[in-house]
C-alpha cells in the first residue's frame, strides 16, 4: 500500500490495518517456516507496509503531516467511490 493511499485514512483505520498486517505477517512466517510459502518476498513487502505505517503514525504525532480526519473524509470518499 502507497503511502499516499495511507494518508487518506484515519488513526483508527490506519492502526487496524496495522493489526492486520501483523496477524497476515505472523502466517506467513509460520507457513514459511513449514516451508508451505508460494511467495517469501511477501513477508517484507508486509514488513515495509507496516513500517511505512508507523512513519505514518508518528508524522501525525509529531504534527508533520497530519492524517485525516474522522467522519468526514469517510462521507467525501464514499461521495467519490459513488461518481
Amino acid at each position: 500500500m502507497k503511502a499516499r493511499e495511507l494518508r487518506d485514512l484515519t488513526i483508527d483505520e490506519v492502526a487496524h490495518k496495522m493489526d492486520e498486517i501483523e496477524k497476515e505477517k505472523f502466517n506467513l512466517r509460520l507457513r514459511q517456516a513449514t516451508r508451505q510459502t508460494e511467495n517469501p518476498v511477501k513477508v517484507r513487502l508486509l514488513r515495509r507496509d507496516l513500517a511505512r505505517m508507523k512513519t505514518l503514525l508518528k508524522e501525525h504525532e509529531l504534527g508533520i503531516r497530519k492524517l485525516a480526519e474522522g467522519a468526514s473524509v469517510a462521507q467525501d470518499r464514499q461521495a467519490d467511490n459513488e461518481k
